[in-house]
This record gives structure tokens, C-alpha cells and sequence, in this order.
């Protein structure tokens, strides 16, 4: 655990993404911890440089210009801890998201329960499941030691019996695992995590630590029905830092600067959206939305209580095509507002996945990128909303749960042309209900700040009380059933000496209220058609105070899920009509 910073002022994050090395500088300015800038370059972890290290040196260097601060000293080394002089930094705090899935073979007892919880686990971080073995497969021993010798995983996650249960299951399980690995040269054997029976501790110790890297985590299920995931979260976030130390160069020495610290990125997203869920409204939960080129992560936090899951196939980068694996290109191309064929959609994609550092040269090329922006979303959404608590799925499980705030980050998001643009996106992406607020990590810190809460909590609270990330805007989304066209929620809003506005809002359409941002505003909603927004049921309505966003109060009452029409020209010319009101 890298040593606290209560006493340090200065502090250097540093995030190594599959396409992008991004470092940010923290410091105290007038009592209080500021974000003060980011650098960024290029990642290096492939040909040529095949050293990450290559890109944090250019990051940290185009740092250096735009703050003036001394920060890599003349042996070309990181200055830590700071010097009298001001040069350096007092503490480095690290995420990586770069480089291949882990390769990860699970094993359970059986496929619907230990396996299962070995599954939520797993997909809390990068990995590509390879294989899966347990009771149920009812495999010989020696047939289990081919697959795992066969596929060469990077990690064995092992759960299987309650604490005080099964036991000779377990070890028999566990015996293929233990001998695969023995069979293995030294250099090569995996890294097994075992989140089973904690009775068997020992006895698994004493058995199979000899035979290659164990680990052993609290049990993922220690009573049957009862999933805890927390205690071995932490030990897959540490053997993620292993495996990516020996995969990569240049990880040690990232991780040397952190003092041991450094975390997968999705694993330091997850901490922040968990910390805001303890922040605000405990009725609501808070979710962050992370687009990157290496994939999706989405974490939803319920009063401190995490559901968080990693999608590397739905990334707009290497893990482009995965989209396609779980879409049609008819699917993506309903979502276009320009007419393309499906065969240019397709070789965008693969394009994509060859080159995750291109950049959209025209249009249609934007276009077809901002669409897989929102396939991922909805992908992913079906992926995690069955592990949401049953109690916040007020409309069913095919409906977003309530959340405020919705916090949402990723370069496709960032770099959009303009934030009507971005915002459409996580509209057509996440589709809230109710009324939530769209905040956006326009700088990327997010996973800066999960990685050092753990040991600054202060700077990571003082950071999210400020004003770095971006308040998109106010979202209301009522819910109902009434034929496009018809009025379905009235909106007042006053603002602070200033006009009032009243506007009918119809089924099927996008309004936009817009005042200055930063100023308050009242409204007061009144639902039609027994609409629901999230204000005590169907018809109830109420009153509201809202600060502005970029776009202010944005009515979004398309219906949930969104219905498009099945005519193209009737579906481009709506699309076309939501991005007019957006300003896209």
C-alpha cells in the first residue's frame, strides 16, 4: 500500500490506456487540492517502443510545458519527492487499461452458483474468459490438465463451497489445477486465485502453493445465496498488476513510482462511482459510464454498494468488432442519421479495430463512431442490469434505474464537435428515466481519483466538490404510454430574476429549456397521461431546483426504449430533427 498522502501537497496521476497516456497534476492552491493539468501522448506498449514507459516520458514532458514544473530531472528519471526548489512531485498514483485481456480460465464447484460469482468477479476487470471447468462437466482429471496446459491462461480463478462445506470437490478441482501448472516451465506457470471454502486455507496452501503463484481471497460466496465480491476484488486487482509488470515493459517502474499502488483503470473508476453513491441521494443510485478504446466499463454504485462490470469486446478500439458479435450492422444503421450501406459500416468497424489511434477523417465516419458509442452502451446495459438490486428496477429490468448523478467519460464522449453531440449519445445510449443530472469527466481524472481515494481521500473529495467535471445538463424523462404527438408533461421554469417559461411537451420529441449555467432555476412538472417522472408515480409531478448546464433542462420524452420508425427516410429525418434541437 503506497504511503499516505495527508502530508503531501503535490500529486501526479498517471492513466496508461490502450491508445492514449494521459498524466494529471494535483496540488494545493489556497487550502484546497486543484487539478491543475494534464499532459498526454500516444501509448507506446506496441511496436515500435513496445515500452510504456516511452509514452508516460512524452506525457509527463508535454506536462512540463504547460504547468512549468520541473518533474523529470536530468538522468531522465522521475524527481520523487519533490525538492525544495519545487521541482518533482510528492506521490505518483497509477491506472492501466492498456494491453491484452488476461486470459482467465474459472473453476466451480457448479455452473449455476460458484461459477456464476466467479463470472461477476471476473468480469470486474479486463479478462477474456478461455474456459471454464466444474462438477457439471463431469471431465476426467487428465482431460482438464490438457485444456488449461492448451490454452496457457494468465490466471485460474478458483471458488467452489460455502465456508464449512464442500471440501473433496474442491481439492479434486483444484488438483487439475495445481498439476497443470507443475507441468510448466517456471517462467510460465499462471498466477490461481482461489476465492473458495475458506476452511480448506490451509490445506490448499500446504498442497498447491509449491506448485506455482497462489493467492487466496476471502469467498465469493460464503453462505449459498450470498454473493460478497469486495475481498477478492482487491486480490484480482493486485494479480492484474502482476501479470501486466511481467507483459509490459515499463509497468514495474510505473508501479515502483506508486509505491505498489498501481490499479486496473476500471477498477479505479469503479471506487469513485461507489464513493458518489455514499455521497448523494441514497433513494437513487449513481452510474458511471466509461467508453474507452480498450472497452466499455460500466459501475453502478446503491448507497456504497457496487455492480460494476468490464466489457473488452465492446470497445471502440481493438474491441471494436465485438460490437459486431453482438449486433447487427442493420441494428447500428437504425441509429444513423446518414444514409450509408452496410458494407461501409462494416469495414469502419474492422478498420477501427486494426487502428484503434485513428480518428474519424469525415462525417460519416463520426457518425458511424458515435452509433457504436451508443451499441456499446446499450450492450453493456443488458449486460449489467440483471445484477442490479431488484428494489431500484422500478419499471422492469429492460428500463434504466433512477440515478443522480449519471457520470460519464471516454474520448469518443470528450472530443465530440459539440456537446449536443455528446449528450445524444448517452440519451440514445443510456436512455434515463425520471430526473437525473449528465456530468461529464470531460479530462478523464475519474480513475485518477478512485486510485487516490484510497490513500488521500481528502484530495479525491475536494477534486469532486469542484468544479472540474462538466455538467452537461438536466435530464427528465417521463414514462407512459400515449401516441406520438400528445402532450404528455407541463414544464414551468422560473429563473432567479429573470423570465418564466411554460412549455407542453409531446410524446415522442426532445425539448430543450436553456438558461445561463451556473444560475438556478424552479420547476415545476406537472405529468399528463398519468406519465411518470420519477416523482412518487404515475401523474404526480412536483417542483424542482436546478442549477444550469451546458444545455440546461434537456425534456427527453421519446418513450422508453426508444421505438424508431421502420421507414429509413421517416428514421434519418427524426434523427435529424433530435440533433437540430440538441445544436448537433
Amino acid at each position: 500500500m503506497p504511503t499516505s498522502l495527508v502530508d503531501a501537497d503535490s500529486l501526479l496521476a498517471i492513466d496508461v490506456g490502450s491508445v492514449t497516456t494521459r498524466a494529471f497534476m494535483f496540488d494545493v492552491v489556497d487550502g484546497r487540492y486543484r487539478f491543475l493539468a494534464a499532459g498526454s501522448a500516444a501509448t507506446t506498449a506496441n511496436a515500435p517502443f513496445s515500452d510504456v514507459g516511452e509514452g508516460i516520458r512524452e506525457a509527463l514532458e508535454n506536462l512540463q510545458v504547460i504547468t512549468g514544473k520541473v518533474l523529470v530531472g536530468g538522468d531522465e528519471r522521475l524527481i520523487i519527492p519533490s525538492t525544495l526548489d519545487g521541482s518533482g512531485v510528492d506521490m505518483v498514483a497509477a491506472t492501466i487499461s492498456a494491453g491484452p485481456p488476461l486470459k482467465v480460465v474459472l473453476v466451480g464447484l457448479l455452473e449455476d452458483v460458484s461459477l456464476e460469482s466467479a463470472r461477476h468477479l471476473a468480469s470486474t476487470t479486463y479478462v477474456r474468459v478461455v474456459e471454464t471447468l466444474s462438477l457439471n462437466d463431469r471431465k476426467k482429471t487428465e482431460t482438464r490438465i490438457d485444456s488449461i496446459l492448451r490454452l496457457r491462461p494468465d490466471l485460474v480463478l478458483m471458488t467452489g463451497g460455502t465456508d464449512g462445506g464442500a471440501s473433496q470437490s474442491v481439492l479434486k478441482l483444484l488438483e487439475a489445477v495445481g498439476l497443470a501448472n507443475y507441468w510448466l516451465p517456471q517462467e510460465n506457470r499462471f498466477e490461481v486465485l482461489y476465492a473458495g471454502n475458506q476452511q480448506l486455507e490451509d490445506e490448499v496452501r500446504a498442497t498447491f502453493g509449491r506448485l506455482g503463484p497462489l493467492h487466496i481471497a476471502p469467498n465469493v460466496q460464503p453462505e449459498l445465496g450470498v454473493e460478497r465480491l469486495e475481498g477478492a476484488k482487491v486480490q484480482l486487482a493486485d494479480i492484474f498488476r502482476i501479470i501486466r509488470s511481467r507483459q509490459l515493459t515499463g509497468v514495474r517502474e510505473l508501479d515502483n513510482w506508486s509505491g505498489g499502488g498501481l490499479l486496473p483503470t476500471a477498477t479505479s473508476f469503479g471506487r469513485v462511482i461507489r464513493f458518489l453513491s455514499q455521497v448523494y441521494d441514497s433513494a437513487k443510485g449513481v452510474l458511471g459510464v466509461d467508453i474507452g478504446a480498450s472497452a466499455t466499463t460500466l459501475a453502478a454504485g446503491f448507497a456504497g454498494q457496487l455492480v460494476q462490470a468490464v466489457y473488452p469486446h465492446l470497445g471502440l478500439g481493438h474491441g471494436a468488432t465485438g460490437i459486431l458479435h453482438q449486433a447487427t450492422v442493420s441494428e447500428i444503421k437504425r441509429w444513423l442519421h446518414v444514409d450509408l450501406a452496410e458494407d461501409d459500416i462494416r469495414h469502419y468497424i474492422y478498420n477501427k479495430a486494426l487502428y484503434p489511434n485513428g480518428v474519424p477523417e469525415t462525417h460519416e465516419d463520426l457518425a458511424i463512431e458515435q452509433v457504436m458509442a451508443r451499441m456499446a452502451m446499450r450492450l453493456a446495459l443488458r449486460g449489467s442490469s440483471p445484477n442490479f438490486p431488484p428494489q431500484n428496477l422500478r419499471y422492469g429490468p429492460e428500463f434504466l434505474p433512477h440515478f443522480e448523478p449519471i457520470v460519464a467519460t471516454g474520448s469518443v464522449l470528450t472530443r465530440a464537435p459539440n456537446l449536443g453531440q455528446t449528450v445524444l449519445m448517452l440519451l440514445d445510449g443510456l436512455q434515463p428515466t425520471g430526473v437525473t443530472t449528465l456530468v461529464l469527466d470531460q479530462n478523464h481524472i475519474s480513475p485518477a481519483l478512485g486510485v487516490t481515494a484510497a490513500v488521500n481521500p481528502l484530495l479525491a473529495a475536494q477534486i469532486l466538490e469542484s468544479n472540474t467535471f462538466q455538467n452537461l445538463g438536466t435530464i427528465i424523462s417521463p414514462i407512459g404510454d400515449a401516441k406520438p404527438g400528445t402532450p404528455v408533461l407541463r414544464v414551468r421554469m422560473s429563473i432567479e430574476g429573470g423570465s418564466e417559461t411554460t412549455v407542453d411537451v409531446k410524446q415522442g420529441s426532445i425539448e430543450v429549456l436553456k438558461f445561463p449555467q451556473g444560475q438556478e432555476a424552479q420547476l415545476s412538472l406537472t405529468p399528463l397521461q398519468r406519465y411518470d417522472i420519477g416523482m412518487g408515480g404515475p401523474g404526480r409531478g412536483g417542483r424542482l431546483r436546478v442549477r444550469g448546464g451546458a444545455l440546461g433542462v434537456i425534456i427527453d420524452a421519446r418513450g422508453r426504449p426508444i421505438t424508431m420508425p421502420g421507414d429509413p427516410v421517416r428514421r434519418r429525418e427524426l434523427i435529424a430533427k433530435w440533433r437540430w434541437v440538441l445544436g448537433c
